[in-house]
């Protein structure tokens, strides 16, 4: 690998050009909602927060691109005061009724990827969760922003749940105000978390008042960060574009508290931003304590000082899931002081304790946090929670079997059923725990778990004509009570970012990066930037009181630095507090090395296997993990 290889990490560079230098195409609007976003031409005004309904209040006046627009308290009940003396507009369906644009949804699991867009946000490390924290985030919102994406799905929590009844697909007409029972695709429960990725771009500062096509143009780049770069990769991807402290993007302070677009919006403040990757979904994510009680800080605790931050980090979440492309999905066309607004818009800064009023949400392990409720078209009222809704396409429902457990090296059997449809059916399944597999003529899982870890599965049935149904649940897979068998999840990097905890960017197929992989096409990249920087890498094991273990993996050291005598850069690892081994460009290689190591002493605990790699501010050196694994005996 050259030294110039890690450019993956710092300004965001396609081939040797710079992003900013390349011609880059339109937005694809047409094609099947599948893969290219946007319907075209489709009747919303969707400009959010009662702008639709020419609110003179409304923070979307003359800003048509601030879809979603979640107002400052103040600047809400301004907009409420005026709307109640408008004349009354009669609604066939009840003046909060959402109806469906023509377009699409995300019909599937979300991707959200957060882009921390400024060196102002300081210097980075990492925190007891393994998520990334900066030293000029004074009210700590990172790792909230972070805990909460990774947590939605978990736990049985039913805050997300209320977007299980929104659709896309043929056989949704455009006014519809329910989903059919055929030709539609469901957004599904999101179940084991939606946080895809973390990038701290702190190539340069963010402006200090950024403008919409900016915060457009930073989600261009960080689709490139990520290598998000076609339709289909961006199709379900949504990019939250935090501002640091003290900033002032799309001059918020005062007007509104956050809001949500794509970068094919002709109104997006000087025009649509130009993608080569397709549609981009994003946000504008102000560091909105910066205002205080007008963006919610203490609306749900005390003194509850991030409680507004992950308020507006859900509303704009769960406004992206159901009108991706505003105004294509659904929204509120009933003309009355509602008009124009989302499914979170219809709840905003309802107080706690209030029918469908703001309040905390348990993500289990993940933590709880402030949320606000949305407006639910089969319940007719604001629901913070909300049961989830299963579908079938053609009519097709596959009973939901709950979350499952097993353990490594005993055999799991869970047989699936289907009702409705034309049988026989077709099954199959995807995230399923490594040795189990479904026998696609039964719905029968069965094997033998090879593996521990949480595992995020889903099962489809398709019937003998064109309809289909699927379900989600977990199987969490443990090591007790055996002493055999490998037991590490994810022991490749193949599942991507699941079970590690991982610094950002650390988990990728970086084959085409200049890092190739010992086996597969994923693989661990601690460090490379050449400037000061901590990496970290691990997962928590259990190893059987009883056993005997060793713990193996394949490492390859690449550096730029020249001397033969200091070691400038680090990688210690350790299981639990117990250093291994610890490695440094001194140790560099032209090819991966195996490195065992006798963990029978750690029996009959449960321990954090850890890799911690560090870069001081001169040349770079790259530690590259693979193949990982703990063997019981």
């Amino acid at each position: 690998m050259s030294s110039s290889s890690r450019f993956r990490r710092a300004a965001v560079l396609v081939g040797s050009t710079s992003l900013a230098a390349i011609a880059l195409t339109s937005v694809a609007t047409s094609g099947s909602a599948s893969v290219a976003g946007p319907a075209s031409a489709t009747s919303g005004s969707g400009s959010g927060s009662g702008s639709g309904s020419g609110n003179p209040y409304s923070p979307a006046v003359g800003h048509p691109y601030r879809h979603g627009v979640l107002p400052t308290i103040g600047t809400q009940q301004k907009m409420r005061n005026y709307a109640a003396l408008q004349p009354n507009v009669a609604a066939a369906t009840g003046p909060q009724t959402l109806s469906f644009g023509g377009g699409s949804v995300e019909d599937s699991h979300s991707k959200v990827y957060l882009v921390f867009y400024g060196s102002q946000w300081g210097t980075s490390s990492t925190d007891a969760n393994g998520n990334a924290k900066f030293t000029g985030d004074p009210a700590g919102v990172a790792g909230p922003a972070q805990q909460m994406f990774r947590g939605i799905g978990t736990n049985g929590e039913l805050w997300s749940a209320d977007l299980t009844q929104w659709c896309d697909g043929p056989g949704v007409s455009m006014g519809a105000i329910a989903c059919p029972g055929s030709g539609a695709n469901y957004i599904s429960y999101q179940t084991g978390g939606v946080l895809a990725g973390v990038w701290y771009d702190n190539a340069i500062a963010s402006p200090s008042a950024a403008s919409g096509h900016q915060l457009g143009q930073e989600a261009v780049n960080a689709a490139a960060h990520f290598g998000n770069t076609s339709a289909a990769s961006n199709r379900y991807a949504y990019y939250v574009i935090a501002s640091p402290h003290g900033t002032n993007p799309d001059n918020y302070q005062g007007q509104y508290c956050a809001w949500h677009d794509y970068n094919g919006d002709p109104s997006l403040t000087g025009g649509a931003v130009s993608s080569p990757y397709g549609a981009i979904v994003f946000s504008n994510q102000p560091y909105n304590v910066d205002s205080g009680a007008a963006c919610g800080a203490g609306f749900v605790n005390s003194p509850g000082t991030t409680d507004g931050y992950t308020i507006t980090l859900g509303h704009e979440w769960q406004e992206a899931m159901s009108d991706p492309y505003p105004s294509d999905g659904w929204t509120n066309h009933t003309g009355s002081s509602y008009n124009g607004e989302e499914n979170a818009d219809e709840c905003a800064w309802i107080s706690p304790g209030q029918p469908g009023g703001a309040a905390n949400v348990s993500f289990g392990s993940f933590g709880t946090y402030a949320e606000q409720a949305s407006w639910s078209n089969d319940t007719n009222e604001c629901d913070i929670s909300h049961a989830i809704v299963t579908h079938g396409t053609g009519g097709v429902t596959v009973a939901n079997p709950g979350n499952q457990t097993g353990t490594v090296g005993t055999a799991k059997s869970l047989q699936l059923s289907a009702s409705g449809g034309t049988a026989p059916y077709t099954w199959s399944a995807t995230g399923l725990p490594t040795g189990l597999s479904i026998n696609s003529s039964t719905g029968l899982i069965s094997g033998t778990p090879s593996a521990a870890g949480t595992f995020n599965s889903t099962v489809t049935a398709h019937d003998s004509g064109t309809g289909s149904g699927s379900v989600s649940f977990s199987l969490t897979i443990s090591t007790s009570g055996g002493c055999s068998g490998q037991v590490l999840g994810n022991p490749g990097f193949e599942s991507g970012n699941t079970v590690w905890s991982a610094s950002s960017g650390v988990i990728g197929q970086y084959g085409s990066s200049g890092e190739p992989t010992h086996g597969g096409t994923w693989n661990a990249w601690l460090d490379g930037y050449g400037t000061t920087h901590t990496d970290t890498l691990s997962q928590t094991v259990t190893i059987p009181a009883g056993c005997t273990g060793t713990f193996q993996f394949y490492l390859h050291i690449d550096t730029s630095e020249t001397t033969t005598v200091t070691a400038y850069d680090k990688l210690t690892v350790k299981a639990g507090s117990t250093t291994l081994a610890t490695y440094s460009n001194l140790n560099q290689a032209s090819g991966y090395a195996q490195n065992t190591f006798d963990v029978s002493a750690l029996a009959g605990q449960t321990v954090t296997i850890s890799f911690t790699g560090a870069e001081d501010s001169g040349l770079q050196t790259s530690f590259v993990i693979d193949d990982t694994a703990v063997n019981l005996s």
